[in-house]
């Protein structure tokens, strides 16, 4: 059972028992809750439509259910709106100065949210606002730091001894290894001197779980709860939780006790990683051996559930806590308020919000702040409206900050006209600020409407605001991405003039807008102003300018600005080096790939070293504590734990793959993908794509979904994978549309092109496969060994063979040094054969030995060509004039001659050779043994081949998948289907598996058979195997049922065959 599976089981059971043990307080709780002055809303019968036509979203494909609740939703609506702008129209309105329960725009991550939905063509250049959001998240995560916080004020060890010892652990590049090094250093290896050593190599897990390996099977060496815990903490942020379940199991067998730090390190580090089944399963097992709960198991368990949005259970958790009287802070409850309100719980809301006011005296304006925010973020607009009425009811005065939330609430879910209203209600009230009219801005600009947004904003200035850098930011970013070169260079001089202090996102805009044009000398002025505006640059915004250089291939540049992060002494990023080294792969510049590869290895060299040196303890690596009771900082280093694990874990995948496979309605994957939080790689990426790749049509939806994702990126080899399903499927339009989309994008590489060409050639589009290759060489590629092995293969094929063409082409690669491989040239050769072109073939062996070929080895390729081609004459004459080397080749090419003498019915001469070669000491290969099986079955004498196949088996000789394919062909041949069934019954038990050869074959014997039904099964049988069907396959069949009869099915298959062709294409 898989993962994903067993988590949502365990959550379904563990929450049936929450439901039925916390039924007692939830009885008893409810009528208390009616005594709060936070009345739950009653459901009234509303009656009406729509807010306003003019604020309608736009009409998206939705399952029947969601388009339902829309419906009642906007019926529901409309006049509820208009009771409550005559409320705010009228209301008193509170000057309270208290802060607003929005944060400012510096700190806000809702606020910034646009800015990470408006850059999907340069999302680099909002990465600092993406930092400042993941601030507001800090709390969200669970920190098992002891007395100090990661990355913050922290104590250092200065204990000699463990910095000696953490230098020898974490030289990776020492000529001595590290466990030699420690067994002569004299150390004495302390529990407490390992566990401070292994929380210096939190960030680089590999060597701890090394090192840790290493000292636990010193003799007199004890490892105590404390030494667990920091490996289950350093196992959990590598997301190797199979190496956390063994250290777990090592502590039973060592019958080390569990404390609660154990335990809650367990749950903080399933929790963060979305494995919900797993960390209630932890919680639950807490009180099984005897630790009972405490307040930050429930705070850790809560925020987990939160994360992964699973409401219902952390109301639960939270009811539990209530109960046991443990006080939950601010942090908590707003994560709570707004997991409850997205799930649709408003009941749920207001029981936290009465709690909020009751049991932890928050304000009463804050906590109606916090839950009107919370129904807004969550798009419950109508829920938010009925809060407001209910706070008329109560004759409450409202706070300024509620008018703020509503507009930003209508905004998100795309109702701008009623909050346009309410901006106007607003402004008879003196309450609208800069804030509110870049609310609006850009909830035009989510539409995609900028001409709106630019007359707001000249409406803005003309009524005496003046507008902030995020809203130039806003809106330099949408003219550049819309080519508006100038337009967006005008509106920056424009903030400038205007007193308006750029920050670094604006400034990093301007930069990335010079460089998408080219103006490269600009871009570095205006890169340099932010030194003079007392902004440091940081590692963001170095990355911003390198990723929109490789944009344009300026690898002179691309130098220039790693060299000044060298200077600033700021450490350059794999992620930095991987696009580095892409772009310049990209273009051809291998040297400078090279380059930047050694400068990437001598920067990890002077990091670990940096890291380990004392300098009087001030560049020591932060002792990781493990504390309970504080939110963990959000991790940025994860590329450190690259080499323990890739650059997504398994999880991960599963649960990707698990959602793009369910269904075959994109549109509920799409939701599902949208609920997902799932932080997608490209590594991550190509092999979601890998695996889905036989439902084509949902794997290309897949990758354009992802690419639209805030923060992702497409890369080369996210591309080619698209481009190779798209060719699989036949869907050449749209891979020449990835393809060209690649090549403006300057993604292009050397391996694209090779896929393009096998794409075209392997469906006999031999004329398009060599235009491809031409285009290629125009462009300025240079083929590979890959690109010139793919052309060969696909014009030596059946379809659409050009020999004369592939002749040329071969001798241009062996010119160009590319080397062929043993693949290539028995296509190769073999084609050669077919067609009479033997001195071509022959002139082809005296090439290879020239480029280091043995002799034996051509002789045997061109001998073994020339038997399958029906030719024993020319190939026994070859095998002949070998010379010295006969011996040898005879060796390589027995099995081929017996063979080639089997199909000419020369049996004895065939079982002469085999007695002959027995008697130089080489038996019968497998391939020998399947070619006299062939041969019987072919002669109708089903014993004698029966008695090879016993034979065979006897002399330890393993069936290939050729020899059973045999087996089946003979048995349908001669009428025993049952008995072919059973060997193909027996392949895809115990191996090998079926391939598509042996699908093929098999379908077209049953079908000659008069057994088409059950040919037609195994087209079904292909598909569950992961094997697609071919055209040949399914018209085999479809005559094959048509000749018996049996037009009904025959049709059946053909609704089959435009089923798959529509699944695989991207477009239908």
């Amino acid at each position: 059972m898989g993962l994903s599976s067993y988590a949502y089981r365990t959550e379904a059971c563990f929450k049936m028992s929450y439901l039925i043990r916390l039924h007692f307080f939830h009885s008893q709780s409810r009528t208390n809750l009616f005594r709060l002055h936070f009345s739950r809303l009653e459901s009234l019968p509303l009656h009406f439509s729509t807010l306003s036509k003019s604020s309608k979203p736009p009409q998206t494909k939705k399952t029947p259910q969601t388009n339902l609740k829309n419906q009642v939703e906007t019926r529901s609506i409309p006049s509820l709106f208009s009771e409550i702008t005559d409320i705010l129209g009228a209301v008193n309105v509170t000057s309270d100065e208290t802060p607003s329960v929005f944060s400012s725009p510096q700190t806000n991550a809702r606020e910034l949210e646009f800015i990470e939905e408006s850059s999907s063509r340069r999302p680099a250049v909002c990465q600092n606002a993406q930092e400042k959001s993941k601030l507001m998240e800090k709390e969200e995560n669970v920190r098992v730091l002891d007395d100090t916080q990661m990355g913050n004020s922290v104590e250092f060890d200065v204990s000699p001894v463990v910095h000696e010892i953490t230098k020898m652990v974490r030289d990776e590049n020492a000529l001595v290894s590290m466990e030699e090094q420690l067994e002569k250093s004299g150390f004495s290896f302390e529990p407490e001197i390992v566990e401070k050593v292994l929380k210096r190599c939190f960030k680089v897990p590999h060597l701890a779980f090394r090192f840790f390996n290493w000292v636990k099977l010193r003799e007199g060496f004890c490892c105590t709860t404390e030494t667990f815990n920091t490996m289950l903490y350093i196992g959990g942020e590598a997301k190797e939780f199979g190496l956390v379940e063994k250290i777990l199991e090592e502590m039973e067998e060592k019958s080390c006790k569990k404390d609660i730090k154990t335990w809650t390190i367990l749950i903080s580090q399933y929790g963060k990683s979305k494995l919900i089944g797993k960390a209630l399963q932890v919680f639950e097992n807490m009180k099984k051996y005897g630790c009972q709960h405490d307040e930050a198991a429930y705070r850790m368990m809560i925020r987990a559930l939160c994360n992964a949005k699973k409401g219902d259970i952390a109301i639960e958790f939270y009811k539990e806590m209530v109960e046991k009287e443990m006080s939950v802070d601010l942090n908590l409850y707003k994560k709570l308020l707004n997991c409850v309100a997205n799930s649709g719980d408003n009941a749920a809301v207001h029981l936290v919000a009465d709690n909020m006011m009751m049991v932890s005296q928050v304000p009463e304006h804050e906590v109606y702040g916090y839950a009107l925010k919370s129904f807004c973020i969550s798009g419950r607009i109508r829920e938010a409206l009925e809060l407001i009425r209910d706070l008329k009811k109560k004759d409450l005065s409202l706070d300024p900050h509620y008018f703020e939330i509503l507009v930003k609430g209508l905004c998100r879910t795309d109702r701008i006209a009623d909050a346009l209203e309410i901006v106007d209600i607003m402004k008879r009230r003196q309450l609208v600020s800069e804030k509110v009219y870049e609310i609006i801005i850009n909830g035009y600009l989510r539409r995609n409407d900028l001409s709106k947004a630019l007359h707001l904003f000249k409406s803005m200035k003309e009524s005496g605001y003046l507008p902030t850098a995020s809203t130039y930011t806003d809106l330099m970013q949408r003219l550049f991405r819309l080519n508006e070169y100038q337009k967006g260079c005008d509106l920056y001089n424009e903030m400038l003039e205007e007193g308006v202090e750029p920050d670094s996102v604006a400034i990093m805009a301007m930069v990335a807008g010079h460089v998408c044009q080219n103006n490269i000398s600009e871009a570095w002025k205006v890169f340099n102003s932010m030194e003079d505006r007392g902004i440091r640059h940081s590692w963001k915004t170095y990355s911003v300018f390198i990723k929109e250089l490789c944009k344009v291939a300026r690898t002179d540049e691309i130098f220039r600005v790693l060299s000044k992060m060298q200077e600033a002494k700021i450490v350059i990023r794999d992620e930095i080096f991987h696009w580095v080294i892409s772009c310049m792969e990209r273009k051809g510049e291998m040297d400078n790939a090279e380059k930047v590869r050694l400068m990437q290895r001598m920067s990890k060299l002077h990091s670990r070293t940096s890291e380990v040196s004392s300098n009087n303890g001030k560049r020591l690596e932060p002792i990781v504590e493990f504390d309970r009771n504080y939110p963990e900082p959000e991790r940025t280093d994860c590329h450190l734990v690259q080499s323990l694990s890739r650059a997504y874990n398994e999880q991960d995948l599963e649960e990707v793959h698990r959602i793009v496979s369910f269904s075959k309605d994109w549109c509920i994957i799409e939701e599902a993908l949208e609920r997902c939080t799932i932080k997608f790689t490209p590594e991550l990426v190509v092999e979601v794509l890998r695996k889905s790749s036989l439902h084509g049509k949902t794997a290309l939806n897949f990758f354009s979904w992802v690419g639209k994702q805030a923060g992702y990126w497409h890369t080369s080899e996210t591309y080619n994978m698209a481009i190779k399903i798209s060719g699989s499927g036949k869907d050449f339009k749209n891979m020449r549309r990835l393809f060209y989309e690649m090549k403006r994008r300057g993604f292009l590489i050397p391996a694209t092109w090779a896929i393009m060409i096998m794409q075209y050639g392997r469906t006999g589009l031999t004329e398009i496969a060599l235009r491809t290759f031409t285009e290629m060489k125009t462009d300025g590629f240079n083929p590979t060994a890959s690109t010139y092995k793919y052309l060969i293969i696909s014009l030596c094929g059946k379809k659409g063979r050009k020999v004369d063409a592939a002749i040329k082409i071969f001798q241009e690669m062996i010119r160009a040094g590319c080397t062929p491989d043993k693949g290539l040239l028995e296509t190769y050769f073999g084609c050669l054969c077919e067609v009479d072109k033997l001195s071509e073939a022959r002139n082809c062996t005296d090439s290879l030995v020239k480029i280091g070929f043995t002799v034996p080895l051509c002789y045997s390729l061109y001998i073994r060509a020339l038997c399958r081609a029906g030719r024993l004459e020319e190939a026994l004459e070859i095998l002949d004039d070998v010379g010295t080397e006969q011996s040898v080749v005879d060796q390589y090419v027995c099995g081929s001659i017996v063979h080639g003498l089997l199909r000419k019915g020369r049996l004895e001469q065939a079982l002469a050779k085999v007695d002959t070669m027995k008697q130089s000491g080489i038996y019968p290969t497998v391939h020998v043994y399947t070619s006299l099986i062939v041969h019987f079955f072919k002669e109708k004498q089903m014993e004698n081949a029966m008695t090879i196949f016993a034979k065979m088996k006897k002399e330890g000789c393993r069936s290939t998948i050729v020899t059973y394919s045999a087996m089946i062909r003979g048995y349908v041949n001669m009428g025993k289907v049952v008995d072919a069934w059973d060997v193909f019954h027996h392949m895809r038990l115990n191996g090998p598996k079926p391939d598509f050869k042996t699908y093929s074959m098999f379908i077209s014997c049953l079908c000659k058979a008069c057994r088409s039904e059950e040919a037609m099964q195994l087209l079904s049988e292909m598909r569950n195997s992961g094997i697609v069907p071919s055209t040949i396959n399914f018209r085999t069949v479809f005559y094959g049922l048509n000749r018996e009869g049996k037009q009904d099915l025959a049709q059946t298959v053909l609704q089959q065959k435009s089923a798959l062709k529509r699944e695989r294409k991207f477009l239908t």
